[in-house]
């Protein structure tokens, strides 16, 4: 039985909720489901906006024929070539022998991947600007690369106003029933999952969302389509505020995220002790034991807070599986701007802060105390030092109040520019083991520059932000291969 939805007189939500799924692409967990959204436009011509999961592929196959009414499919947009969105795309093409399938060229390239060269005579190419014609509505085509694919488009109808947006402004959790956001209460019940959709998935393309959002800036915008989560017609500067802040890795709250791994429970009585004393104090606090609660949760906390305490057992020598696991993810995703704590725990011979220090050093987070040692267990001749740590971020806290201005740092003593993608690494020296954390080069790939102020050039094509003392004549943007004379100075 069809179930759909109207967007407004001439768009329809053809998509469907997926409640069976365990995870979510395999590494997310969604325990109150996930929807997968699909549009149509009817007009003189039918215009599909994406298809689905295979997972819901039959409820979508009945959404889709009662919209259309009888009538056949014309085009289908592709944003957005993940399976999750293009499963349905060949089955389509088989049923409607006249269908035009357009998306970009990288698109194009991926659906030959995925289906083989089958769909090339369907395949119309379509780049930043374009616009197509379906009777009263004019399509305009913006691209959105790295949100989170290098393929991705979106669509702006200038009729309705409504930008179709591929996965961002997307959020984790079925509809069920609901298709707009104003139907729930999005802040108390969507936010979180929200939240952790953006971080774990779009979280490492900043400076990309940052570009797509300047150009949502520039049109008039009445809905925000996305392929997962709810329709936006009101308040949309509530949804577009926050991927504003994430995109900025500006902290939501000034808060605490508390993330321990603990073997026999005695790191996590430390952990407890530093929740105590910052709690009472009216520090809010959210903690995670990141053996039991997945990544992804943790991971969107830490985008949430401004402060994150990491207490953690030696494992082997290193740092406990499950919080190399968690810090590893962080460093992946790019996170910026936010200060921390350690603590270690070692009976015999305490060694998971250099271990953790390691893995966050290229993110420049600011340590505001030593950190915490303990042998076995907290005992009482450690409690000074701890209370010190939870004084430390009390008082750190209120300086981001307002109450006075942090202490200007240093500027380091030496800078490496990655040569493939520009990223910065500033230290003392740069190891011989270091891996880019935007691009994956090696130290091989990074060569030392004069210690003169870093410069941000943006890329006016994708958005990519190139930083470094200068921009090299002959670079070409590493994401979509812009020159430098399509890169300005911010």
């Amino acid at each position: 039985m069809y179930c759909v939805r109207k967007v407004n007189d001439d768009y329809t939500w053809v998509g469907a909720d997926a409640r069976r799924l365990a995870m979510f692409e395999g590494v997310f967990d969604v325990p109150y489901g996930i929807s997968f959204n699909s549009y149509l436009l009817t007009d003189e011509k039918t215009v599909l906006f994406d298809t689905v999961d295979s997972a819901v592929r039959r409820q979508f196959r009945e959404n889709l024929l009662h919209a259309l009414n009888g009538r056949k499919l014309d085009a289908v947009v592709v944003h957005h070539m993940e399976p999750d969105h293009t499963a349905e795309l060949e089955d389509l093409a088989l049923q409607w022998p006249e269908l035009e399938i357009y998306c970009s060229t990288m698109a194009r390239n991926m659906i030959r991947q995925f289906f083989g060269d089958k769909l090339d005579s369907r395949v119309h190419v379509i780049k930043e600007g374009d616009t197509l014609t379906t009777g009263r509505h004019t399509l305009q085509f913006v691209s959105a690369p790295m949100v989170h694919w290098p393929e991705v488009m979106m669509t702006y109808d200038q009729t309705d106003k409504v930008l179709l947006t591929a996965d961002a402004f997307g959020c984790f959790d079925a509809l069920n029933g609901k298709l707009f956001a104003d139907e729930v209460d999005f802040d108390r019940d969507y936010l979180d999952p929200a939240r952790r959709y953006y971080t774990n998935i779009v979280g490492k393309y900043g400076p990309q969302v940052q570009a797509v959002l300047k150009k949502a800036a520039g049109l008039e915008i009445a809905m925000l389509l996305p392929l997962h989560g709810f329709v936006w017609r009101k308040d949309l500067d509530y949804i577009l505020d926050k991927y504003d802040l994430w995109s900025r890795y500006e902290p939501e709250e000034q808060g605490v995220l508390i993330a321990y791994s603990s073997v026999y429970g005695n790191t996590e009585s430390a952990a407890n002790v530093m929740a105590c004393r910052l709690a009472e104090q009216g520090v809010t606090v959210e903690m995670y034991d990141v053996s039991v609660t997945p990544v992804s949760y943790v991971l969107a906390a830490a985008f949430k807070f401004s402060h994150v305490v990491l207490a953690t057992t030696t494992y082997n020598m290193g740092v406990f599986i499950t919080m190399e696991n968690l810090l590893h993810d962080i460093a992946q995703h790019n996170l910026r701007s936010r200060r921390y704590l350690l603590i270690e725990n070692g009976s015999w011979s305490p060694a998971a802060a250099k271990g953790m220090e390691a893995i966050l050093e290229p993110l420049g987070w600011e340590r505001l105390a030593p950190t915490l040692t303990i042998k076995s267990a907290l005992q009482e001749e450690k409690l000074a030092e701890l209370e010190a740590m939870a004084a430390a971020v009390i008082a750190d806290l209120g300086k981001q109040g307002g109450e006075e201005e942090a202490p200007a740092q240093e500027a380091p003593a030496r800078r490496w520019v990655c040569k493939v993608c520009g990223y910065v690494y500033e230290g003392a020296d740069l190891p011989e083991d270091f891996k880019c954390p935007l691009c994956g080069a090696g130290a091989a790939f990074f060569k030392e520059v004069e210690n003169k102020p870093v410069k941000k050039w943006v890329c006016k094509i994708c958005g990519f932000v190139y930083e470094g003392t200068e921009l090299p004549e002959d670079f070409r943007c590493p994401l979509c291969n812009a020159p430098a004379s399509q890169f300005e100075e911010k």
